[in-house]
């Protein structure tokens, strides 16, 4: 029997419509975060978040930009991480290898550094007005989530924002945890693959206008280092395998303090470690390894006193594998290590001195995984 309209059917009728919108933008939204939740990789990560609150925070945004703290006390930076303005489609972010010098100082921006200090929301009235949430779990705060929109924010809006940043949260607690070294917190050794093709494609439109031959160095850009501890056995047959660990996480910490923000360090097992920088030529990749030659070399460590390391670094090559790559570092190391140790030593000067005989891959197969 067809229900006949009635005045409560037509007053029941905006209810009904009303709740199948709420139901369809709940479903819009539960299979955003489920691709959001489904991401591996940082940076589209942090730009699927950006769009997914754009489409879901009530109101009209002008701007919403996810930043990060980068440097050591004393000197902070803000890298913007992800921004999306209204009109763009696709967020925009600082280059992976930006200068230091040329980020904003966390002190010039006292609403954002509230939060972060606080760990507590920020709200800046006015037109525009300013909303501003803590990024971080567990008490450290790593950086803010920026909201410019025309009229302040409203409470239904922040607690839908604060739910999102927590799943957020939790997929890159995952990602950390599968990334990086359960010990020292430096990545780990299957991140590098990732990060070596990352580098291997960053302005490279730019790189073959300004190096034509594809076997020559990228114009000294990207170089890869591998460091040795020497005698560590000694350390741990000597003090025990709990000291060993303490070595390798100051170890750890002493790179952090030693290169730059955007530098990676990886620890690929035991005492050995890897860095994947870029500098501009080979003399500035020399004078940063030896600095931290030196920096190990003076730094008393606890029970065990001094100890040294032995390093080896390489340019990467166009077209280069992950094992091409390394294994040019390794040789240089491994020469380090048989004439002397304590010492940074070149692949590229070592070949040239006739010290090492340069064998060319060109089967492009990333064998080293």
């Amino acid at each position: 029997m067809i229900e006949p309209v009635t005045q409560t059917r037509l007053h029941r009728a905006p209810k009904i419509a009303l709740l199948y919108r709420y139901t369809c933008s709940m479903i819009d939204l539960v299979q955003k975060l489920a691709d959001l939740s489904s991401l591996r990789d940082r940076e589209a990560l942090d730009f699927a978040l950006v769009k997914l609150l754009v489409n879901v925070v009530h109101g009209e945004l002008e701007a919403v930009r996810l930043l990060r703290v980068v440097g050591e006390l004393g000197d902070q930076r803000w890298q913007n991480c992800a921004t999306l303005e209204a009109g763009q489609e696709v967020p925009s972010r600082d280059r992976v290898w930006v200068d230091f010098n040329t980020l904003p100082n966390v002190k010039d921006y006292p609403d954002r550094q509230t939060c972060l200090m606080g760990g507590e929301i920020q709200r800046e009235p006015g037109s525009p007005s300013l909303t501003i949430f803590p990024l971080g779990q567990q008490g450290k705060v790593e950086g803010v989530l920026e909201f410019q929109t025309p009229v302040a924010m409203d409470a239904q809006s922040e607690h839908l924002v604060t739910n999102i940043l927590r799943i957020f949260l939790n997929v890159q607690g995952l990602l950390d945890y599968g990334e990086k070294d359960s010990l020292t917190e430096l990545l780990n050794r299957k991140t590098f693959d990732g990060a070596f093709i990352k580098a291997s494609m960053h302005d490279a439109h730019f790189l073959e206008m300004e190096q034509p031959d594809r076997r020559h160095a990228r114009g000294g850009s990207y170089w890869l280092a591998v460091l040795d501890i020497d005698h560590f056995k000694r350390v741990n047959d000597g003090f025990g395998h709990l000291i060993g660990d303490e070595v390798l996480v100051l170890i750890a910490r002493l790179m952090r303090l030693s290169f730059r923000f955007n530098d990676q360090l990886y620890r690929f097992g035991g005492e050995e470690f890897v860095v994947l920088m870029r500098c501009t030529n080979a003399n500035d990749a020399q004078s940063a390894l030896e600095r931290f030659r030196l920096r190990v070399e003076q730094h008393d460590f606890p029970q065990v006193g001094h100890i040294t390391i032995s390093i080896g670094y390489a340019p990467l090559m166009a077209d280069d594998t992950p094992g091409a790559g390394f294994d040019r570092a390794d040789k240089a190391v491994y020469f380090a290590k048989g004439n002397g140790r304590n010492q940074v030593r070149s692949y590229t000067e070592l070949v040239a001195s006739g010290d090492l005989v340069e064998v060319v891959d060109d089967s492009h197969e990333a064998d080293f995984f």
